[in-house]
């Protein structure tokens, strides 16, 4: 019995074995730029364009998203050179800054060194990012990629060369794309493809758990589930296209009433953006309907002490609904309360760490599936 017991608990350790990377809650660009006094200044040079990330120009693109707050450490090379990266599952490229840039946004953040890299090999293709309000340049190489323990040797990504200014407010260093390979720039086999291609993690499928409020507790589990961060059952839902994470929504309703995405739309759930993202027409109904007035910058602001009183918005997908309590879609600070419904634009949804910060999200690479679960 005794041998069983231990044979058992050898599975049950094995099981448990995940690759955990802790993410930070750090602070905002806004945050960072309202301290300054500047914030004004920027987001009139900055206009918000969440959208930017997702046209398809054959370029990367990425957004300047003020608001984006979770980053993880990762290291590259040989002996490992460090760097803060924001993990988003609405792009497919690892792109950092190097020693050969020269723009503002290099001088605050690490840069990579190629020369101290004993494994380093350049590529012979350029890459551009394009963002919102600008663009990152630089060169592809490749080299062994450090993440939560697991070491992706001749892991292809980015070395910037010039970065748009707004990427010097950003805290991450850089990004790591979990999106797919159909939608990488310069067809570079993503990190994660990467991962499961080599057999470096026990199941092809990796999951986020985003903090609400703690700066601590958030990451991203590669190869596994960590059933301590949801409750109740796993809904799965297919993909609709295996491009970004992107699935099929029927409806966002209040009070039993459908307010936007009538007949059905695109969704796409994406780490890599701070708000819930829509239409125009549709996000200023949703935010009408909670009570919100939206300012000169599609801001949509409300009172505080309205929280309590604002209702529920629910999004069904493929059939699951998932409900969101206004303390949830509703950011306070100290300058004040606005919800995170912004406007995109287009008719792509974009369900972002508003989203996330509330089901747990696991995303299986095998199965084309994404799995929604309430967050504890």
């Amino acid at each position: 019995m005794m041998k069983l017991l231990l044979v058992l608990s050898a599975l049950v350790a094995f099981a448990e074995c995940f690759h955990k990377i802790p993410l930070i809650k750090g602070k905002t660009a806004r945050e960072a730029l309202q301290e300054e006094g500047t914030w004004e200044d920027y987001r009139k040079e900055h206009p918000y364009n969440p959208m930017a990330k997702f046209y398809q120009s054959g370029t990367e693109s990425m957004t300047n998203d003020a608001d984006l707050s979770y980053y993880g450490v990762i290291s590259i090379g040989t002996p490992p050179q460090s760097f803060s990266v924001i993990f988003d599952t609405g792009s497919s490229n690892l792109w950092i800054p190097s020693v050969y840039c020269s723009s503002q946004a290099c001088q605050n953040h690490r840069k990579f060194n190629p020369k101290e890299s004993s494994t380093f090999k350049w590529g012979n293709k350029p890459l551009s990012i394009r963002y919102g309000t600008g663009s990152m340049t630089g060169y592809l190489a490749s080299d062994t990629v450090e993440v939560g323990g697991i070491s992706v040797a001749n892991q292809v990504f980015g070395l910037s060369q010039t970065e748009a200014a707004f990427l010097a407010h950003m805290a991450a260093d850089g990004i790591l794309g979990l999106a797919f390979q159909t939608i990488a720039s310069d067809d570079v086999v993503p990190v994660f493809d990467m991962m499961v291609k080599e057999r470096l993690v026990s199941q092809p499928l990796f999951s986020v758990y985003l903090s609400s409020n703690s700066a601590q507790g958030s990451e991203v589990v590669f190869g596994g589930i960590d059933s301590s961060h949801y409750t109740g059952e796993i809904a799965w839902i297919p993909l609709s296209s295996a491009t970004y994470w992107q699935i099929n929504m029927d409806s966002v309703t209040i009070n039993g009433q459908t307010v936007a995405c009538s007949g059905g739309c695109q969704a796409i759930i994406d780490t890599g953006t701070s708000l819930i993202v829509g239409p125009n027409s549709d996000i200023s109904n949703m935010n009408s309907r909670v009570g919100a007035s939206t300012n000169q910058y599609g801001e949509a602001t409300v009172n505080c002490q309205d929280i309590q009183s604002m209702p529920e918005v629910t999004f069904t997908l493929n059939g699951h609904a998932f409900t969101i309590p206004a303390s949830a879609y509703v950011s306070q600070s100290s300058y004040g309360c606005r919800t995170g419904f912004g406007q995109g634009g287009q008719q792509l949804w974009i369900l972002g760490d508003v989203f996330i910060r509330q089901y747990y999200a696991i995303f299986d690479s095998s199965t084309q599936t994404i799995g929604l679960a309430k967050s504890v």
